[in-house]
């Protein structure tokens, strides 16, 4: 079934040995998912990196919002630049521990401070609470950049699938709110739009790691039940939703998508939204993949997607 997409030589191979990602028994996915991580974590080097965790207070009684840090352990001298990152799982999986390898990465080849934020999951808790942790997060480093050694007018956030569907509406929020503002956006795979219209939500019904009916429950579980695709769901949920004049006086941004992923043609249209709203954007259609297909690290591809990803963070930081 899964021959009729042209995918990478180097992913079809892969896709045997990748894990199945099935929200329908949310508890059983977060299970599997935190085995997996725990042992990849354990295995991980960390040379060169310190890593340490805070909490950021919340506002209107939610619980302290967990933040991983990492810090190069012998940075340039002079301020850093620092990557608010924010992990994906559809809104109803993951942690820190998803983007570990990535965030360790980022701190080595960018000098600066990788702050990962651990937000409240869907369906327990719908948006906007996620969002809502994802501000504190940004608030907390953002107000304490003098005693982090940061530079406030160098913090990019960075996403992934529905991490990069909270960026790109944290960017709306700072902006109504009046800060703190990033500096740039660099959005992997975003889940924006939760009516699934596009042709891609329609066609891609059988791609592996994620698809329709994935997309589907994920949105389900955090919007709440029944308001999938219905009037009035927020632009900081769906940021989709927005219309052009609101997209204005956003940071410049990033979006990388995948070839053969239901969430390709909205991340492709928010990205040309955003250019056409005066923002200055970029839009990068990675051939060959699917959904979560960074995970196949040694497949060229990839390994070429992520210098580029690199190369443009390390650009909007004027590393």
């Amino acid at each position: 079934m899964l021959s009729r997409h042209r995918f990478d030589p180097e992913l079809a191979a892969a896709l045997p040995m990748m894990p199945e990602v099935d929200i329908t028994d949310i508890g059983r996915a977060r299970a599997a998912q935190a085995e997996q991580l725990a042992v990849a974590v354990a295995a991980t080097d960390t040379k060169g990196v310190e890593v340490g965790e805070v909490l950021a207070p919340a506002a209107d009684g939610a619980p302290a919002v967990r933040l991983r840090t990492y810090r190069p352990q012998e940075p340039e001298a002079g301020p850093l630049p620092a990557v608010y990152s924010i992990h994906g799982g559809g809104f109803v999986l993951g942690s820190p521990d998803v983007d570990h390898d990535w965030n360790l990465l980022l701190c080595r080849e960018l000098e600066a401070l990788v702050v990962s934020v651990d937000y409240r999951l869907a369906p327990e808790h719908p948006f906007p609470a996620p969002l809502d942790d994802c501000y504190a997060g940004l608030r907390w480093l953002a107000g304490n950049a003098g005693r982090l050694g940061v530079r406030p007018d160098r913090i990019a956030l960075w996403g992934d699938s529905a991490g990069a569907g909270l960026a790109a509406a944290l960017t709306l929020l700072v902006r109504d709110r009046g800060g703190p503002a990033p500096c740039f956006q660099h959005l992997c795979s975003p889940a924006l739009d939760d009516r699934l219209e596009t042709a891609s939500a329609r066609t891609f019904t059988d791609t592996p790691v994620w698809n329709r009916r994935s997309a589907a429950l994920s949105w389900e579980a955090y919007l709440g039940p029944g308001l999938r695709g219905s009037a009035g769901v927020s632009p900081y949920a769906a940021p989709a939703r927005a219309t052009p004049s609101a997209l204005s006086g956003l940071p410049p941004a990033y979006v990388s998508v995948m070839e053969f992923d239901p969430l390709r043609d909205e991340g492709v249209a928010y990205a040309r939204a955003l250019a056409a709203a005066g923002v200055p954007t970029e839009l990068r259609l990675i051939p060959g993949t699917f959904h979560g297909a960074w995970a196949v690290e040694h497949a060229g591809v990839i390994q070429g997607a992520t210098a580029e990803a690199v190369a443009v963070l390390r650009r909007a930081l004027g590393r």
